[in-house]
């Protein structure tokens, strides 16, 4: 599984991040940072994009937590890596991208069985 989620934690980062950077040399809203307020209105611009997003942010909260507590758990250090990873970058590729490190660290050390 480990190489599954690498992959899909590339895939993750280089599917969005190309439109992403693309859209920042564009509009000099430097990955949706640099401008919020434009970003907000783009993002909530109708009802369907407004849905995708809300959704978007409810996964990434559950997923940000569990993260959290999963690497707690397992003794993953510096489990605010994966945050600042998802707030820069997103959820598509940091979420493999975790499972991967407690994919990892599982193998590493399995625990009682």
């Amino acid at each position: 599984m480990q190489r599954i989620y690498l992959a899909l934690a590339a895939i993750g980062y280089l599917a969005p991040g190309v439109p992403t950077l693309m859209e920042s040399a564009r509009s000099g809203n430097w990955l949706f940072w640099a401008d919020p307020a434009r970003t907000t209105s783009e993002l909530f611009a109708n009802l369907t994009s407004t849905a995708f997003a809300l959704d978007l942010f409810a996964a990434a909260l559950v997923a940000l937590i569990w993260m959290t507590r999963e690497a707690r758990r397992l003794g993953i250090p510096k489990a605010w890596r994966f945050w600042a990873l998802t707030l820069l970058f997103g959820l598509g590729g940091t979420l493999p991208l975790f499972l991967y490190v407690r994919e990892r660290r599982i193998d590493r050390d399995p625990g009682p069985a």
